[in-house]
């Protein structure tokens, strides 16, 4: 692939014109938005707004003249169309842990013959930190963790497991899982299906109610745009809300909450998965980033997400010095989610030496290389000069430099 291919490919980019509506820092290639989404320029004047007209001058007034007290639904009905969910199914609050132990609880509950959490050894850390959790406070004959492979989910869907839990996109390699057909077989075993769509949600298209899932949750400050520490996000399938108990018994979660009544009955439909008050001015911030959103069509998102990292590979076989970058991610567009991921001994230091060239990517232990593309503001462009940069970086050696090599708390 050639310069002229690319500049091509950008003139025919149908979502080009989204990327005005992000601020973009100069002189930055940005492809790490797969860990914090870039800031949308709507943001900035709706931050404001809510702290200096809402906060500054109604004050608590706002909770109902500026409609704060239901910033949850409202925000939790903008998310569920891109993650193919009806109305009535999706709400906005608290963090992902927050969220999975809310429901592995609830899932756990409506099997309560089984104790079997079924997960994969390299799902995210703190999705298996809540299992674990969860069987330390229960026991494990009500709880249980048990891992496996990701190419042995099949075999090990028996009677004794009670819940799925399953991220759909890989953080580290990008690997896509099927959906559709884990949540089928599942399902036929009488077991319920959590899945986390941290990696997915605003990258690929999801269909939550046509794969019949149970439950799911994901996070606002991804491909989402929401903010550092956004809040999550929950789904609940409308099948499932009736018979649903959630233990975070919140006064949010009440189907009255502002009866202050002494005892506790929750909500009949997914408010009861409410905990605590919102965050007003974080979730006001990831509503207005979503409102980018209202004219995308996640098709066009993901073939250009597939165009992107194809690229990205394509540029790289024209560069001997990155031929030792092993990709980690399948070589099949379409059965990974929006990210390449490359294995390498010193990719910690690569990363280092790449962001302060301008190229922001990140690492993953132990040895992960990790690009995200975000199709609503990443160029072919930025591919090409990303790539430029990196075997710049790699043919002259430059992160062999001591200063690449000290360690940092966040990568």
């Amino acid at each position: 692939m050639n310069f002229n291919e690319i500049i091509t490919l950008d003139k025919a980019d149908a979502l080009a014109n989204k990327r005005q509506e992000f601020a973009l820092p100069e002189n930055i290639l940005y492809l790490d938005g797969n860990s914090l989404g870039a800031l949308p320029k709507a943001v900035k004047p709706r931050v404001a707004e809510v702290v200096a007209e809402q906060w500054g001058n109604h004050l608590i007034r706002s909770w109902n003249d500026h409609h704060w007290i239901d910033l949850p639904t409202r925000v939790g009905e903008k998310i569920a169309p891109l993650i193919g969910a009806a109305k009535g199914q999706v709400i906005c609050g608290d963090s992902i842990s927050v969220n999975l132990f809310k429901l592995l609880s609830c899932a756990l509950s409506f099997n309560s013959g089984r104790s079997v959490v079924l997960s994969t050894r390299d799902n995210f850390p703190t999705d298996l930190y809540m299992v674990q959790g969860l069987s330390d406070l229960l026991g494990t004959e009500q709880c249980q963790l048990q891992l496996v492979e990701e190419q042995l989910i099949e075999q090990n869907l028996t009677d004794s497991v009670a819940v799925l839990l399953l991220t759909q996109v890989n953080f580290r390699t990008g690997q896509l899982l099927d959906m559709e057909k884990l949540t089928r077989l599942a399902h036929e075993k009488g077991i319920l299906v959590i899945w986390d769509l941290a990696h997915s949600a605003g990258a690929i298209p999801v269909e939550l109610d046509n794969c019949q899932v149970d439950f799911a949750v994901g996070c606002g400050y991804k491909y989402l745009n929401g903010g550092p520490g956004a809040p999550a996000f929950l789904y609940v399938a409308k099948r499932h809300q009736a018979a649903a108990k959630q233990p975070l018994s919140g006064w949010m979660g009440h189907a009255k909450p502002f009866a202050f009544s002494k005892d506790y009955q929750p909500a009949s439909n997914i408010n009861q998965f409410q905990c605590g008050t919102p965050s007003v001015i974080a979730m006001s911030a990831l509503d207005a980033a979503l409102d980018v959103w209202h004219d995308v069509d996640m098709v066009e998102v993901r073939r250009k997400s597939i165009a992107l990292s194809n690229a990205f590979i394509s540029i790289m076989n024209t560069h001997d010095c990155l031929h030792n970058l092993q990709l980690c991610s399948p070589e099949i567009a379409e059965q990974r989610g929006s990210q390449l991921a490359f294995s390498r001994a010193d990719a910690f230091a690569i990363c280092q030496a790449l962001i302060e060239k301008g190229v922001i990517a990140d690492f993953r232990a132990p040895n992960i290389l990790r690009f995200g593309f975000t199709p609503l503001y990443t160029s072919f462009e930025d591919i090409w000069n990303a790539v430029t940069i990196l075997a710049d970086v790699v043919k002259s050696k430059l992160y062999t430099e001591s200063r690449f090599n000290l360690a940092v708390k966040v990568t």
